[in-house]
């Protein structure tokens, strides 16, 4: 398939009274057309800022991308014109944010906030933007579509906030799709709901798809590729069949081993990883980040960073200890 997306190098660091705080630490990875790409890891792993770094959308201050290129259809979006960046933003590239209730305007209709795109990008007067938004709620299963564009977020349910929100971030038929944890605080029915009408809409529309997530769930259901991200770089990633079957990073071993299994007897129990995520403030640039946490950690791991390499065709860990965790790995399947 046909790169999409790459990025490569990506620094995005953070400063506060004196402090730095990298949340994205020399970060690649690629997205190919049409391909879902699930990042996965605990909050503050820098899942959500390296998807804002794509956009441009990191706050100044505090925040600020130092390095690294961007390339979005061969071009880097970190050296486009302010202009042009807008241009991209909801036309090529889509974002469904967390908490659809805070990301939508309170004093706006929904139908006006659909067809703001519509009319920046895609150049549609009033009338026929206001009928394509009807019609974006009916494809996300919104009911009565005429009489909810009229409606405010608040008169939505959580669920139906979210619907709107892919009605929005699908309104200009993007070639990537940005989401960020999008289904945050819905019900377990109302999840799948949105989930597979996110596939739904990819698969019409050949959309490539960034999906943030903790649940290891819809990462086996939906992705293609799988990024485990940790301390602002990613050290963990292959296909769904790779990270479930034959993980090797401790890191991913730590996650997987955390999901309740019915198939197992009680005495398993609930596995944790111990301690507590990083202060991305305090990380050495010169050591690997889960090394305090880690129980399989030497002492290189405090004095140098592993670098990603591939272990087998298409599978890459960034571990000095990867071989050591067979054993574990092989009591997980």
């Amino acid at each position: 398939m046909e790169e999409l997306l790459e990025v490569r190098h990506l620094k995005t660091y953070f400063y506060n009274n004196g402090a730095e705080l990298r949340a994205a630490d020399d970060l690649s990875y690629t997205v190919k057309k049409g391909e879902c790409v699930a990042i996965i890891g605990e909050s503050g792993s820098g899942k959500s800022v390296s998807a804002l770094s794509i956009l441009r959308l990191i706050p100044f201050p505090p925040g600020l991308i130092m390095g690294g290129e961007i390339l979005f259809q061969g071009k880097d979006l970190l050296k486009l014109s302010d202009k042009e960046i807008q241009g991209i933003r909801g036309s090529k590239i889509g974002m469904i944010f967390q908490e659809p209730g805070t990301a939508l305007n309170p004093v706006m209709t929904i139908g006006a906030q659909i067809m703001e795109p519509l009319i920046i990008h895609k150049n549609l007067g009033k009338k026929e933007a206001w009928a394509e938004a009807v019609e974006l709620l009916r494809r996300v299963d919104i009911p009565n579509p005429e009489e909810r564009v009229r409606q405010y977020p608040h008169q939505f349910s959580g669920g139906m906030q979210q619907r709107a929100m892919i009605a929005m971030a699908m309104s200009c038929n993007p070639e990537l799709l940005i989401a960020d944890e999008p289904t945050t605080a819905l019900d377990v029915t109302v999840q799948a709901q949105v989930l597979e009408q996110l596939n739904r809409l990819r698969a019409e529309s050949d959309t490539a798809l960034i999906i943030i997530t903790h649940n290891l769930g819809i990462v086996a259901r939906y992705a293609d590729s799988v990024k485990i991200m940790y301390g602002g770089k990613i050290v963990e990633s292959g296909s769904p069949v790779d990270i479930f079957e034959n993980p090797h990073h401790p890191y991913t071993l730590g996650l997987i081993r955390a999901v309740p299994r019915l198939d197992l007897s009680k005495d398993y129990g609930l596995h944790t990883i111990e301690g507590e995520p990083p202060d991305m403030s305090k990380i050495s640039p010169d050591s690997c980040a889960f090394a305090k946490r880690c129980t399989y950690a030497i002492e290189r791991c405090q004095n140098e960073r592993p670098p990603l390499e591939e272990t087998r065709p298409g599978h890459f860990c960034a571990c000095f200890q990867k071989n050591e965790t067979k054993a574990e790995r092989e009591a997980l399947v």
